[in-house]
């Protein structure tokens, strides 16, 4: 088969394969790409979820790790209640919710693993100061999880490996010249840049959307999300990189949408009734 046949019938193909795997993310409505099975994601989180228990230093104090509890259920009742209310298909059926609280202090992050598998380290605590801006931390980490950003990053990898072989096929293997004469991967640097960096960008611009709107409805004040981003760009100060060569919008941008999207938020989606 020469290479235009070739080309062809792999470019028709992989359209279909396209077509078909299109959804949306909840709330949001954005047009989302998943090829690569949820389930399978959710499985080997929860594994690694384990692996990272056994490893880490879990912290012994109960009464915080219970107010992420506490936090993380509220918010949980209140993002299937939304979806029920809605007559909406809820996102998180087939989640297996776990909370954490990992004994270090100079890690200020956390997350949240596709499946519900959640942990915060204390470093953390030192930002948010209270229940609400803990509230809105973790809501920004579910929101990743409810929209299946993780199965949209994974589709969009596969996607890109495959595109790459395919130009390769029709530039007759130059693009592996190039990346033997760079010694470098130039085509996945460019992508990285061009396509994943700004896609990435999205999806954490969606999670502040998003987890604003579940700390809502679970009755927390996301006023507080604004002053924790002031936070997080002192503790950042003179660290971080470029918005182009980040997978994280700016703090400025961040602050700036946030203080658009605050009452509006507080407005249309109000705590959920009991």
């Amino acid at each position: 088969m020469d290479r235009r046949k070739f080309l062809t019938y792999v470019g028709c193909g992989c359209c279909g394969f396209v077509l078909n795997s299109c959804s949306t993310a909840p709330i949001t409505e954005r047009r989302q790409l998943k090829i690569i099975p949820e389930a399978k994601l959710n499985a080997q989180a929860a594994q690694i979820y384990e692996k990272i228990k056994e490893k880490e230093k879990l912290s012994k104090d109960t009464k915080k790790l219970n107010e992420i509890k506490q936090i993380g259920n509220k918010m949980v009742d209140a993002i299937q209640h939304y979806f029920y209310k809605e007559n909406l298909e809820d996102p998180t059926v087939n989640f297996d919710w776990e909370y954490i609280l990992i004994d270090n202090n100079k890690v200020k992050n956390a997350w949240c693993m596709p499946g519900g598998k959640i942990a915060v380290y204390t470093g953390m605590l030192e930002v948010t100061k209270n229940t609400d801006g803990l509230a809105a931390v973790m809501g920004h980490e579910i929101a990743h999880a409810v929209a299946k950003h993780s199965v949209e990053r994974a589709s969009r990898g596969t996607l890109l490996n495959i595109g790459t072989q395919i130009i390769d096929v029709a530039s007759g293997g130059k693009l592996s010249q190039v990346n033997r004469t760079t010694g470098m991967n130039t085509v996945g640097l460019l992508s990285q840049l061009g396509i994943m960096n700004p896609f990435n960008r999205k999806q954490e611009s969606e999670a502040d959307y998003l987890g604003m709107i579940f700390s809502s409805l679970s009755g927390y004040d996301i006023r507080e999300t604004i002053k924790i981003w002031e936070r997080m760009k002192e503790v950042n100060k003179g660290k971080a990189p470029p918005e182009f060569m980040s997978t994280h919008p700016s703090a400025e941008n961040r602050i700036k949408k946030i203080t658009e999207w605050t009452n509006e938020i507080i407005l249309d989606y109000p705590p959920n009734e009991a």
